[in-house]
């Protein structure tokens, strides 16, 4: 085997890539990892979960703190200390990425600090015009931020959500556009620190991938902590103007006009496939930019697979990690274990947090027709979450009467990204409502919450 030629490659060592190329390296000697990349790392540690969910969970004990009177407390004046907060995260971003830093630089593998194209014949042409192979190839490039066609966007200077994560001082006034996972998360976070937020979003609810219940109790909770919120809109313009920016949009046949120091493009992002050459070879995409891919995360080109942001469905951290590792997986001939979609568990770090996991209600409904049970239960009347003053939300299942077992859940309320996890080994193991009843629940904990929806099912 010549020097430049490989038993695996991967294009980008995000975590899909990286995923890959370790279990990858388990089976076979030579494996490549081409990252040109300014840093390595990949978008979740250096500019995704981990400096947002840093971000996010301060703006949660800030919140706390301004609430202490509902739980007998005085903490006085509290308030963020931006320059803390910024190095705060910087520290633990260097953690996270050094560790990952130190494996992908290590002699296990072969690390290219170039861009790379794909070419004929499983090759792969550098930056400098080094020509390198493989037997096997993963394109896991990731994405970026979209810039959607939408009046005056592209003319005006915006902030991304990499800027957003990035700040140091407190913006007087934001216009946030955009109503998904990033957008709201973000704009809670800049409520919070202080800056006046505006959201306008298109759809006639936010995080329009999420059933409308639990949209909801997140608007409302939003509204109350001081987010103008402007749902079902259709942008007409954008201008800057002295003071920053000018949005005009329509809410239903009322003209509306706001203007904020910045404006945060928050309309979601697109695969970052660019600059692969997928045409010349003739690897297919999906209409939405996607590479397309079967099952086992093959391309439409031989011997090439794709996994992450840039193959979606979801761009979820957890489920990349999975379809790296079942293109490796098939690739080498092992057991491949592709991702079942109907279990893609969902968590979104507001307050409160919002988590399901299960195929849609919609799906579940047509699946399951009159054999269908719903149960659920509200944060306001559980004794844990009453005397945590956090009475917001509710806990909701999805069983059949016909195996019994539990399809879907959701979760809107206080730490719903950790008590989904209960459910999502029930949804998971395809355990049934009795066989989960079986199972101890300590009292008072929020996670008992499950127990109350279990017993009417169960009943």
């Amino acid at each position: 085997m010549s020097q430049d030629h490989f038993d695996f490659l991967v294009l980008g060592g995000g975590s899909a890539g990286y995923n890959a190329a370790s279990l990858a390296r388990k089976h076979v000697e030579r494996v490549a990892i081409v990252d040109g990349s300014k840093e390595l790392g990949g978008l979740c540690i250096l500019r995704g979960c981990m400096p947002s969910k840093t971000l996010l969970y301060s703006a949660d004990v800030l919140q706390l703190a301004r609430e202490s009177r509902k739980l007998g407390l005085n903490i006085s004046r509290p308030q963020v200390d931006m320059a803390a907060l910024h190095q705060r995260k910087l520290d633990m971003i260097a953690d996270f990425a050094g560790h990952r830093r130190s494996q992908i630089e290590s002699d296990r593998y072969h690390l290219f600090r170039q861009n790379g194209k794909l070419g004929p014949d499983r090759t792969v042409i550098l930056d400098d015009g080094t020509q390198i192979s493989a037997d096997r190839i993963l394109i896991s490039t990731g994405s970026h931020v979209s810039v959607p066609d939408v009046p005056g966007l592209a003319d005006v200077p915006f902030l991304t959500s990499d800027d957003i994560l990035d700040l140091d001082t407190v913006p007087e006034s934001v216009i946030v556009l955009g109503g998904g996972v990033v957008a709201c998360e973000l704009a809670q976070f800049l409520c919070r620190i202080g800056s006046k937020v505006i959201m306008i979003q298109r759809s006639p609810h936010i995080l329009s991938d999420f059933e409308p219940d639990m949209a909801a109790v997140l608007e409302e909770a939003l509204i109350d902590e001081g987010v103008e919120l402007f749902t079902h809109t259709d942008i007409e313009n954008i201008e800057p103007n002295e003071n920053g920016v000018s949005v005009q949009f329509r809410q239903g046949h009322r003209a509306v006009i706001r203007q904020a120091q910045f404006l945060f493009n928050a309309l979601g992002r697109k695969p970052a496939t660019a600059k692969l050459g997928l045409e010349e070879i003739g690897i297919e995409t999906r209409s939405s930019g996607h590479i397309r891919t079967n099952e086992y995360q093959m391309t439409s080109h031989p011997g090439i697979y794709a996994a992450g942001d840039c193959a979606g469905p979801h761009e979820i951290v957890h489920i990349a990690i999975l379809q790296g590792e079942t293109a490796a997986r098939h690739s080498l001939g092992l057991e491949p274990m592709p991702v079942d979609y109907d279990k893609v568990l969902s968590v979104v770090f507001t307050d409160p947090q919002i988590a399901s996991v299960g195929p849609s209600e919609e799906t579940i409904r047509e699946n399951l027709g009159d054999s269908l049970q719903i149960a659920e239960f509200p944060f306001s009347d559980h004794g844990r979450s009453m005397l945590m003053e956090a009475r917001r939300g509710y806990v909701r299942l999805f069983s059949s009467s016909s195996d019994r077992k539990i399809h879907r859940a959701e979760c809107v309320g206080r730490d719903a990204g950790e008590l989904i996890h209960s459910m999502a080994v029930a949804v998971g193991t395809g355990a049934t409502v009795d066989e989960i009843m079986k199972a101890p629940w300590y009292h008072p904990t929020l996670s008992e919450i499950w127990t109350y929806p279990l017993e009417d099912l169960a009943g």
